[in-house]
C-alpha cells in the first residue's frame, strides 16, 4: 500500500502544483487513499520531497533532483512487485498486474518517461499503453522484460 501511495504522490506532484501536506493529503483521499497529514508528513520525508518556484513564483512539492536515480529504482521495484504479464495488441501494450496494482505500476511506466510510451491508462489490475508503433510496442515490452525478470 506505501508503494502505491508512493507512486501516486510522485504523479499527483508532477501533474499538479502542490504546496501544501494538507493540499497532498486531499488529492491522495480523492484518489482513494485515506490518509492523515502526520502519514503524508511521513510519506514526505520518506521520498525526500522538496519545494521549489513553481512559474507563478509560489512553492511546490518536487522530487530532490539528486533523488531521480533513486525514485527510478523505486519505479522498477514497484514495476517488478506488481508485474504479472503483458501481451501486445499492434501498438497498445497490455499489462497484467497484481490486484490493485495497476495504479502503482502504470504510475511507474508513466515515470520512466519512455519516448515509444504516449499515455496509459489503469483499472485495478489492467494497464493500457498506447505505443507510437507496433515496433516500439516490442521494444517498450523488452524493456520491461529487463526490469521485471
Amino acid at each position: 500500500m506505501k508503494g502505491n501511495r508512493h507512486a501516486k504522490i510522485i504523479e499527483l506532484i508532477r501533474k499538479n502544483n502542490i504546496e501544501t501536506q494538507e493540499e497532498l493529503a486531499e488529492h491522495l483521499n480523492r484518489e482513494g487513499f485515506r490518509v492523515t497529514q502526520a502519514t503524508v508528513s511521513r510519506d514526505i520525508r520518506d521520498l525526500k520531497l522538496t519545494k521549489v518556484p513553481d512559474e507563478s513564483g509560489k512553492q511546490r512539492y518536487a522530487p530532490h533532483p539528486g533523488d531521480e536515480n533513486n525514485m527510478s529504482e523505486k519505479y522498477m521495484r514497484i514495476l517488478k512487485d506488481g508485474y504479472v504479464s503483458m501481451d501486445m495488441a499492434q501498438n497498445i501494450l497490455v499489462i497484467k498486474t497484481v490486484s490493485g496494482m495497476a495504479m502503482a505500476v502504470c504510475a511507474a511506466v508513466d515515470a520512466m518517461k519512455w519516448n515509444e510510451v504516449v499515455g496509459s491508462i489503469a483499472g485495478d489490475d489492467t494497464i493500457m499503453c498506447a505505443i507510437r508503433s507496433v515496433e516500439d510496442t516490442a521494444k517498450v515490452m523488452d524493456k520491461i522484460r529487463k526490469i521485471v525478470l
